[in-house]
């Protein structure tokens, strides 16, 4: 079916005029007044029967992957995934295949920055940890309750398209999910490994209409206990809580872990953000710089100690492990993409010691 966009600018409009600003510590009751950002109407991307032949055909077996003849890239095997594993002067990392996943970032010296669960289900699974690719929607926004939640291409195979080394050492790669047919958009995703961690997702509009869509690196940041860690960048931010209904509130000073409401719980869209964030983790002796373009939300979540309970591929408390910050375009923050048009997100990691 084609893709038709419906940007809807006055419900936008009304989302950002109708919510009611409270401090993250007080949450207050919510009224029928309150607009919600679920009411801005964007691309529907897929029908059930769509997406069905859309994924028949995205798990056709590919060709095997051939090593490009590079230096420092190989493919290989990381955490039973077949993978790309980059190895410089400055860092070594993992990509899976499965889901274009940046499993493993590790600076030279360091410890890995990204925590990936040690109960990791099976293909086609998406991969808990990491850095799952979250595209063309984030969760299910604007699209049907019977699609996946966080789109499509997390949970099929993507080709290594091209692989280069720089006169440092630095390596980039350039990756690619199966291009779907039906939905008028095509996606990339460009990763630099070196003293940084670059990765860039670009999307195309290749249809012939406007497209509205939504998006995430959903980043798992390792750390050595949650509730010991902050989050500086966030002060004076709208952010809307997940676990209020979406109501909307304004963070006071630095991100810490709430544990009076659900212990460990955080699920928070910050609106309008401004791209420079540290996450500073005391116990492992280190910040983490985080620098975002092309992104203006962040979500800053963690599933907390009851719902990873639930949860299959954690091990108990590894909720305590990880805190995910996420480069996003959430919520009221939809990318509106014309026809031929092209949009960059893009983060950048990098390790500090603490002051």
């Amino acid at each position: 079916m084609p893709v038709t966009a419906r940007l809807m600018l006055p419900c936008l409009l009304a989302a950002l005029a109708g919510c009611v600003a409270g401090r993250t510590n007080e949450m207050p009751p919510r009224t029928a007044a309150m607009t919600r950002f679920t009411d801005i109407t964007e691309t529907r991307f897929t029908t059930p029967e769509r997406y069905a032949e859309d994924m028949a055909a995205a798990a056709t077996p590919a060709a095997a992957a051939t090593a490009p003849d590079v230096d420092g890239v190989r493919i290989g095997v990381f955490a039973g995934h077949p993978a790309v594993l980059v190895d410089t002067p400055d860092a070594r990392a993992a990509i899976a295949l499965h889901g274009g996943h940046l499993m493993s970032y590790v600076p030279a010296g360091g410890e890995d920055v990204l925590w990936l669960s040690p109960r990791l289900a099976d293909v086609p699974a998406a991969i808990r940890g990491g850095v799952p690719v979250i595209w063309p929607y984030f969760g299910r926004q604007g699209q049907t309750s019977d699609v996946p939640s966080h789109g499509f291409v997390r949970t099929v195979r993507w080709q290594l398209v091209e692989a280069t080394r720089d006169s440092d050492g630095t390596i980039a790669l350039t990756l690619a999910p199966p291009r779907y047919a039906s939905l008028g958009l095509d996606l990339r995703m460009r990763l630099r490994i070196g003293k940084t961690l670059e990765q860039t997702l670009e999307t195309t509009n290749t249809g012939d209409a406007p497209v509205v869509f939504t998006q995430a690196l959903h980043t798992y940041f390792r750390v050595s206990d949650v509730a010991g860690v902050r989050v500086e960048g966030l002060d004076g931010l709208r952010l809307l809580d997940k676990n209020d209904g979406y109501a909307a509130h304004t963070q006071h000073g630095d991100w810490v872990l709430d544990d009076a409401r659900d212990p460990g719980r955080s699920d928070y869209i910050y609106t309008g953000a401004g791209g420079h964030y540290r996450l500073d983790d005391p116990g492992l002796d280190r910040r983490i710089e985080l620098t975002t373009s092309g992104s203006r939300s962040l979500v800053v979540w963690n599933p907390g100690e009851a719902s990873a309970e639930r949860s299959t591929d954690m091990n108990d408390g590894a909720w305590r492990g990880f805190l995910c910050l996420e480069a996003a375009n959430a919520g009221p923050d939809v990318v509106a993409l014309a026809p031929g048009a092209t949009h960059a997100l893009s983060q950048r990691v990098r390790v500090l010691a603490r002051d």
